[in-house]
C-alpha cells in the first residue's frame, strides 16, 4: 500500500467521493494479507518506501505467483529476487506487466519508481564473475528509484584498471563494492573515495574462500572508515541500502 494511494483514498471519502464501506473493502487486509501460507505485510509500502519483496527460494512456484499477483494488485508493482527461469515463465504468464532480469535473478512488475535521490549509486565489481550479484544490487536500487551506473571487472590483481576510472568512483554519491577470492577490492574503493561504500562479500573463489567467508571476514576487517559490509552474496540487501543512503 503505497502512501500516495492511501493519500488519495482518504481525500476521496473526505470529498464523499468514495462511501465508508468502499473505503473499507479497499482497504481489506490492511496491515497484512492472510493468503493462508503467508501473511503478506500490506503495511510495507508506508513504512519503507516499497512493497515486501518476495524471496523465491523455498517457496512452491504457485506460491511465488499468487503472492506476486496479489502485491502487483494491491500495491502497484512488486520485485521478487532469487527466481529460477522457470519461476520466472509462471509468473509472467500469469501477470502481464511482469519483467525477468536472468542475470540479476530478479522479477520486477508494476508501475516504476519515480527517478529520486541525492546522486548516482555506483556498483562495481571485482571480476566477471562476481556480476551476477552485482547486477542484483543494480536492479534492486533502480528498481527502488536510484540513478544505477556499473563499473565491472576492475579488481585488485590488475588495479590499474580501478585506477583509470577514479573520476567515476569519485563522482558517485554511494559505491557498492562486489568481491570474492580475498574481498580486498572493498578497502581499496574505502580508501580512494569520500562517500559510504557497501560491500558485498561473494562465494567466488576457491576451496580456501570457504564460500565467501574469506572475503566476508576481509570486508569487515577493512582499516578504510565508511566501508559496511552485508551478507554473502547479498546483492538486494547492498542495493536496498545503498539507495536508502542515496535518499
Amino acid at each position: 500500500m503505497e502512501s500516495e494511494w492511501l493519500r488519495k483514498l482518504l481525500e476521496a471519502v473526505q470529498t464523499q467521493q468514495v462511501n465508508v464501506d468502499e473505503a473499507l473493502n479497499r482497504l481489506r487486509g490492511f496491515p497484512y494479507d492472510d493468503l493462508g501460507f503467508a501473511r503478506l505485510d500490506s503495511h510495507r509500502a508506508l513504512r519503507k518506501g516499497f512493497p515486501e519483496v518476495v524471496f523465491c527460494p523455498g517457496k512452491t512456484t504457485e506460491q511465488i505467483v499468487r503472492i506476486v499477483d496479489r502485491i502487483r494488485e494491491r500495491d502497484g508493482r512488486v520485485m521478487a529476487a532469487r527466481a529460477t527461469p522457470e519461476v520466472a515463465q509462471s509468473v509472467l504468464a500469469a501477470v502481464p506487466d511482469a519483467h525477468y532480469h536472468p542475470v540479476a535473478r530478479i522479477i520486477v512488475a508494476g508501475t516504476p519508481a519515480s527517478p529520486s535521490g541525492r546522486g548516482t549509486v555506483l556498483v562495481v565489481s571485482a571480476g566477471t564473475a562476481d556480476i551476477p550479484v552485482a547486477e542484483e544490487a543494480i536492479v534492486t536500487a533502480s528498481t527502488l528509484g536510484s540513478r544505477v551506473e556499473s563499473l565491472f571487472d576492475v579488481g585488485v590483481a590488475g588495479i590499474h584498471r580501478l585506477f583509470d576510472s577514479h573520476e567515476r568512483l569519485s563522482s558517485a554519491n554511494v559505491l557498492v563494492v562486489v568481491a570474492g577470492m580475498e574481498g580486498a577490492l572493498a578497502s581499496v574503493v574505502g580508501g580512494l573515495v569520500g562517500r559510504p561504500v557497501v560491500a558485498v562479500p561473494t562465494s567466488v573463489g576457491y576451496g580456501a574462500s570457504f564460500g565467501g567467508l574469506a572475503a566476508l571476514l576481509t570486508m569487515l576487517n577493512s582499516c578504510a572508515p565508511g566501508v559496511a559490509v552485508v551478507n554473502i552474496d547479498n546483492g538486494f540487501g547492498a542495493g536496498y541500502l545503498a539507495h536508502l543512503i542515496n535518499q
